[in-house]
C-alpha cells in the first residue's frame, strides 16, 4: 500500500501577508504579498522587485513603451511581519482548540489570522 503526500508545500507566507524583504535588492522594504507560486515558491510583493518591460505597440496599448513591472521573490528572501506589533517574525504552527493547524508568531506567541 503506497502512502499518500500532499504535494502541496506549506509556507510561512500567504497572498495578503505584509512581509519584508530580508535579502536581496530590496533588502529592509516591506509590502504586500498580491500573489504566491506554490510550485516555485515564489511571491509578488506589491511595489518591490520592480523590473523593466519593453511593451510593443498593439489593440489594448497603442502607444506601447516601458513599463515597470513586479517580479516575484522566493519565499526565504521574505519574512513574515507581526499584525500587532509591526516588526518581522518566525513563524510557527500548532493546533488551536479546534484541532486545526494555525500560523502564529515565534517573537510574540500569538496567532496569526489570515
Amino acid at each position: 500500500m503506497e502512502r499518500k503526500f500532499n504535494k502541496q508545500p506549506k509556507l510561512h507566507v500567504r497572498s495578503g501577508d505584509t512581509v519584508k524583504v530580508i535579502a536581496g535588492d530590496d533588502k529592509g522594504k516591506s509590502g504586500k504579498i498580491l500573489s504566491v507560486d506554490l510550485e516555485k515558491r515564489r511571491a509578488i510583493v506589491e511595489g518591490l522587485n520592480l523590473v523593466t518591460k519593453h511593451v510593443k505597440p498593439s489593440a489594448s496599448s497603442p502607444q506601447g513603451g516601458i513599463q515597470k513591472k513586479e517580479a516575484p521573490i522566493h519565499v526565504s528572501n521574505l519574512m513574515l511581519v507581526d499584525p500587532k506589533t509591526g516588526e518581522a517574525t518566525r513563524t510557527g504552527r500548532k493546533k488551536n482548540e479546534n484541532g486545526k493547524l494555525v500560523r502564529y508568531s515565534k517573537k510574540t506567541g500569538e496567532v496569526i489570522n489570515g
